[in-house]
């Protein structure tokens, strides 16, 4: 509720309120804009926002490009494997990372998702059959129990059981993103700790001597214009570093690496990410 109102006030105005506050677990940060952050969106001849959290100082720094669109809701996409992992994990419907899951027989359009597949390669390669697969196993209204149990956006699964996360109904900030990635790095979220591991684990893109990136894309190609996301956060010796990024891809395909490619520059930035 204290996010609803904050971003109520952020929608009905017009103007950009500097600095722009989020009501978060009683506390009430101030998110700083980066006005340079622009040039790697101009670069990119794309919209869009990104939020950082940076807790690698004994004060959180709170960074966004975009104060508005930070706070607008747009639908997840594939971000929404993520959580979606973890209601299929706590529902039974999968057990672990190794059980198989049939493919059943229908080709689609990426070759990867043409297999049998575990919940390791549906998260690698964002094969959206498994999880609607999870989707038609739990049913709407369970969906809807654990959407509300985590606070995710607006918590609407309806308007298709295999599809509320891609056509637009389920929707979410990049300000909420930021908040529910900080509560599974935490092992905050009503979940057995074990699986919030096991889905950490699943979402790790790349590591070095002393860190690792774990983080998802999503690409919600059915709206107008589609919507680009990649969220995830960068864990160092003295803390993490959160990220969600969402940009219009009105060029399909033609958008896609923008999305990793501003996150970086802008993580880079930071010195968050080599």
């Amino acid at each position: 509720m204290q996010y609803k109102l904050i971003f109520a006030k952020v929608l009905c105005c017009m103007a950009l309120v500097l600095p722009f506050s989020l009501r978060s677990a009683g506390a009430e940060p101030d998110w700083q804009v980066r006005p340079d952050w622009a040039v790697y969106f101009d670069q990119a001849g794309v919209d869009g926002t990104i939020a950082i959290l940076d807790q690698r100082q004994d004060r959180p720094q709170y960074l966004l490009h975009a104060a508005e669109r930070a706070a607008r809701r747009y639908s997840p996409a594939s971000t929404f494997k993520v959580p979606h992992a973890l209601f299929a994990l706590d529902a039974g419907v999968v057990h672990d990372e190794f059980q198989v899951i049939k493919w059943d027989g229908e080709k689609r359009w990426l070759d990867a998702w043409n297999r049998d597949q575990d919940l390791r390669s549906s998260m690698r390669n964002s094969v959206v059959w498994v999880y609607q697969q999870f989707a038609r196993d739990m049913g709407e209204q369970r969906e809807r129990e654990y959407l509300e149990k985590i606070n995710y956006g607006n918590a609407d699964p309806s308007g298709g059981v295999e599809s509320f996360w891609l056509n637009g109904v389920l929707q979410i900030s990049a300000l909420e993103q930021i908040a529910f990635l900080r509560k599974l790095y935490h092992n905050e979220l009503p979940f057995k700790p074990a699986h919030q591991r096991l889905v950490k684990d699943l979402i790790i893109n790349e590591a070095g001597s002393d860190w690792i990136l774990r983080a998802k894309t999503g690409w919600g190609t059915r709206t107008d214009p589609g919507i680009g996301w990649w969220v995830g956060w960068v864990e160092w010796p003295d803390g993490p570093v959160f990220f969600a990024l969402n940009i219009d891809m009105p060029n399909g395909s033609e958008d896609v690496p923008k999305r990793t490619q501003i996150a970086r520059q802008v993580l880079q930035s930071l010195g968050a990410l080599p």
